[in-house]
């Protein structure tokens, strides 16, 4: 039988995104804030080994952080994987 015990995947959240030269990211100190493209009710990008699967918004639980997930994306065909084993 097949287990998914060894399965590993690398999860992943984007919250936002920002360019700006090395030197300029070498000179902020502790507590520096850098400016993100979204705004606090934009949704994040989940991401499964470095490919989009999910949207979603960051919740707080406690004092921990979450993410409730709003959207499953479906992956394009010519991205899924191929079964060898007969149909679905």
């Amino acid at each position: 039988m097949t287990t998914f015990d060894e399965i590993k995947v690398d999860i992943s959240v984007v919250l936002g995104e920002n360019e700006m030269p090395v030197h300029q990211l070498l000179r902020m100190g502790r507590g520096a804030v850098i400016d993100l493209d979204v705004s606090e009710d934009d949704d994040v990008k989940i991401y499964a080994n470095n490919t989009l699967v999910a949207k979603g918004q960051v919740v707080l639980l406690g004092e921990r952080i979450g993410i409730s997930i709003t959207e499953v994306l479906m992956r394009p065909p010519d991205i899924r994987p191929m079964r060898t084993d007969g149909p679905l």
